[in-house]
């Protein structure tokens, strides 16, 4: 079985005390049921729409002040979780993208939740969570071409050996460990902050799981929790 250890900066913990996350790591099989996940997407979509969580809205507000606390621009670049359920707010549903993408986007529309997901094959090195100091690499998409570009010195980031790996914490992810379908060794990191209540992190990860379990069966997945005490 694949292991990942991600670790995280102290200094990223003490801009967002009480930070915690679940890290899920799978070793993938071929998909069987794509319709898993579209029919997770739209379920959300329609949670969101109807009846959202009770603290949905305390939890993308301290997002919104933890970004701020490192400099970001919430309102123009914010928090994932938040630029998905605006986007369904506005549109009243997501365009299928990827079986793969398409779930773990379902689990943070539906949870308020930060959710990254990495080809970790294409890593070089363990995942970090660090503050950046403006001199590393990340390669984006700019006009329909990669182009490489780089971290404002303070952003909080997270990167491997090679480079960025997503900017502003979980705002912008890179081209070179982008997840899809193919990837046959994922990597899931869900991201919350106290106003999010732990049960509901542990039941956005067993979501998870069971929509990966039920999409490519026989696909091997293990969940880590990590908070500030185990860093």
């Amino acid at each position: 079985m694949l292991s990942v250890h991600p670790s995280i900066d102290p200094a990223v913990l003490a801009l967002a005390p009480g930070f915690r996350a679940m890290s899920i790591v799978v070793d993938a099989t071929p998909i069987t049921r794509p319709e898993v996940a579209s029919e997770a997407l739209k379920s959300a979509c329609q949670q969101v729409l109807q009846e959202d969580v009770a603290w949905a809205d305390a939890h993308l507000a301290a997002w919104a002040e933890v970004f701020k606390a490192f400099g970001a621009k919430a309102k123009r670049t914010p928090c994932s979780a938040e630029a998905l359920r605006k986007r369904v707010l506005r549109d009243g549903a997501l365009p299928a993208i990827d079986p793969v993408v398409d779930l773990y986007n379902a689990i943070s529309i539906r949870y308020a939740l930060p959710v990254g997901g990495e080809n970790i094959a294409a890593y070089i090195g363990a995942p970090r969570l660090v503050i950046a100091d403006g001199s590393e690499r990340f390669d984006t998409v700019k006009e329909g071409e990669v182009v490489d570009e780089s971290p404002e010195p303070g952003e909080v980031i997270w990167r491997d050996d090679q480079g960025v790996t997503c900017r502003r914490w979980n705002w912008r992810q890179g081209v070179r460990t982008r997840l899809d379908a193919s990837a046959r060794q994922m990597w899931f990191i869900l991201e919350s902050l106290p106003a999010m209540p732990l049960i509901a992190l542990q039941q956005a990860s067993d979501d998870l799981i069971s929509g990966l379990e039920q999409m490519m069966p026989g696909a091997q997945v293990s969940a880590t929790l990590i908070d500030a005490p185990a860093i």
